[in-house]
């Protein structure tokens, strides 16, 4: 019964098609630039959001991660003056030796 109905269709369909004019045809035509001007601006639009979301993201992460940066740099400001303030002799000798390293290799260029 399915299949009757198929073909039935397609035998109007077919019918239909030796009906139509140029001037259908033309209005067709007309009707599918129209859908594909649509359908560009549409795809041009979701590229433009999809771009500025991306562009927001990347900019929100990027601030989070220079505020977690200055937050490290700031603890390992913090740890390396109580490291002084508690053991003054041992931060002078790494001073001393860090600075003789890079004397040595000033030295060599």
């Amino acid at each position: 019964m399915v299949k009757e109905m198929t073909k039935d269709a397609a035998a109007k369909d077919v019918k239909a098609a030796k009906d139509v004019t140029v001037e259908d045809l033309s209005l067709q035509i007309s009707i599918l630039k129209d859908d594909i001007a649509a359908l560009t601006n549409s795809v041009s639009t979701y590229g433009k959001t999809a771009t500025r979301d991306a562009a927001n993201q990347a900019k929100t992460a990027a601030h989070d991660y220079a505020d977690l940066g200055k937050a490290k740099a700031a603890e390992a400001q913090q740890n390396a003056e109580d490291f002084i303030r508690t053991q003054p002799a041992t931060a002078m000798g790494i001073a001393a030796g860090v600075g003789f390293l890079i004397g040595l290799i000033a030295a060599r260029r």
